[in-house]
């Protein structure tokens, strides 16, 4: 506890809670549309396509807009674009305190768009925490940020009772006091100390267009005017959306795209976080596919592994300090793929099946946490991009897995290929990363070193 304290102690403690409030609240009102679909879809009589439109907007959102707000970290006080974030969040609990009636479907559709700027909230919460640490706590200090996933327990937990006796629209209006806790915080507690560049304007202009943008895109799509309807239609929305956003980015950020270690980590966040979002938006179906579990003891074991994924993140990134980040990615990546293909190859019994879904989680919350305690040391000057790069692919696989599930269950009945699919990509991700850690173990001790170069320069101890 003592050594926890000194590492706390060597930076800026109170904005790094600032930022763990800041996405905590985020990631809550990213997924409230998941844990409340049933409630909404009764009364607006929505297909099953249409509610699983209706939670993929909001994880596909908040995927695509961190790029563009990360690309506006760049050239912004992270503390700044904190507030707009969490103002633009409160907007779809706003709306449905001040509408006079229930929205229609493609009026949700828009306001889930909103609801994923909270989740986008990962692209200036994590880079904002760590700018105020140095680089030998990175790990530990952008896993106890990023352990604001574990918001999504809130989800499960708190929202739900409130709907079935006060309905969907005031369970999400209670979501209101926890954006203003978020915001008082970061307004006097926050503060960011990266450097800054670029145009805040053309940054601005980006963010908003690309929010417009989607809003538009979902709303088109909705309307069948994309040309296609149906799980094309939903398996489309990614690409026309990251292409669009990838656009608004300088020539000069994009060039980025052409480094074999961006799309390493692409690859390792879909999988790590991917997997975490996505098999907690899908979780509850498996178990009650599987088990037959009834449906309330379902998204309360969703709960326990959204809370123990969180939790275990400040850790994964704690471990990445001690025996390097390469090497904790392969354990996590390693560990995913044997539950994967225990599921893929085998039927588990109810017992094995939960135990193995627990381990699942717990190398999620490893992998999260490894993760980005070499981001920030691979691209220190574009941390904040790249945190935002990173994040989308992590959002975009979360939005896939319980789209790829759904589709082999169906036409396989059961769940064996998908799984199988998962494998392979855990697998290839650890193959890669085991290519690469010789040198990003290297890039590491070299950044982690120069602070203490920079004391003995100037005469400190």
């Amino acid at each position: 506890m003592r050594r926890f304290l000194a590492l706390m102690q060597s930076g800026d403690w109170r904005s790094l809670v600032a930022s763990f409030l800041y996405f905590d609240t985020g990631f809550t009102v990213w997924l409230l549309f998941g844990p409340l679909a049933p409630y909404i879809g009764r009364p607006l009589h929505l297909s099953p396509a249409a509610a699983g439109l209706l939670v993929a907007v909001p994880v596909l959102s908040g995927a695509l807009l961190r790029v563009p707000l990360g690309y506006l970290y760049q050239a912004l006080d992270g503390r700044r674009i904190a507030l707009m974030g969490i103002l633009l969040s409160a907007v779809t609990p706003l709306f449905l305190l001040l509408a006079p009636a229930t929205p229609d479907f493609s009026t949700l559709l828009v306001l889930g768009v909103f609801l994923g700027v909270g989740g986008a909230s990962f692209a200036v919460a994590l880079p904002m925490a760590g700018s105020g640490y140095p680089a030998r706590v990175q790990g530990l200090v952008l896993g106890l940020a990023a352990a604001g996933n574990i918001g999504a327990v809130l989800d499960g937990i708190l929202f739900p009772p409130l709907a079935r006796h006060y309905g969907w629209q005031t369970a999400m209006i209670a979501v209101l006091p926890f954006l203003a806790l978020a915001a008082l915080a970061i307004r006097f507690w926050g503060r960011d100390y990266a450097p800054k560049s670029g145009s805040v304007a053309r940054a601005l202009v980006g963010f908003f267009g690309s929010l417009v943008f989607l809003a538009v895109l979902v709303t088109a799509d909705h309307a069948g005017l994309l040309g296609v309807s149906g799980h094309p239609a939903v398996l489309l929305l990614p690409v026309l959306g990251l292409g669009f956003v990838l656009m608004l980015l300088p020539r000069a950020h994009r060039r980025v795209l052409g480094e074999g270690d961006a799309w390493v980590f692409f690859l390792v966040y879909a999988v790590t976080f991917g997997g975490f979002v996505g098999m907690s938006a899908y979780t509850s179906l498996l178990l009650i596919a599987l088990y037959h579990i009834p449906k309330v003891e379902a998204g309360l074991f969703m709960a326990t592994l959204a809370f123990t994924g969180a939790t275990v993140r400040p850790l994964g990134g704690h471990l990445a300090d001690r025996v390097g980040g390469p090497r904790a990615l392969r354990y996590a990546l390693s560990g995913i793929a044997i539950v994967d293909l225990m599921f893929a190859l085998l039927s588990p019994i109810k017992s094995e099946g939960l135990v193995a879904l627990f381990a699942l989680y717990v190398c999620f919350g490893i992998g999260n946490g490894a993760t980005f305690q070499i981001v920030p040391l691979r691209w220190s000057e574009r941390r904040g991009l790249m945190t935002g790069l990173i994040g989308a692919a992590g959002g975009i696989g979360g939005f896939y897995l319980p789209v790829v599930l759904g589709m082999v269950k169906q036409a396989t009945s059961s769940y064996h290929a998908g799984f199988a699919l998962f494998a392979g990509l855990a697998v290839t991700a650890a193959i890669l990363v085991h290519a690469r850690a010789r040198r990003w173990m290297a890039a590491t001790q070299s950044a982690c070193a120069q602070p203490a170069l920079r004391e003995m320069a100037l005469g400190g101890d």
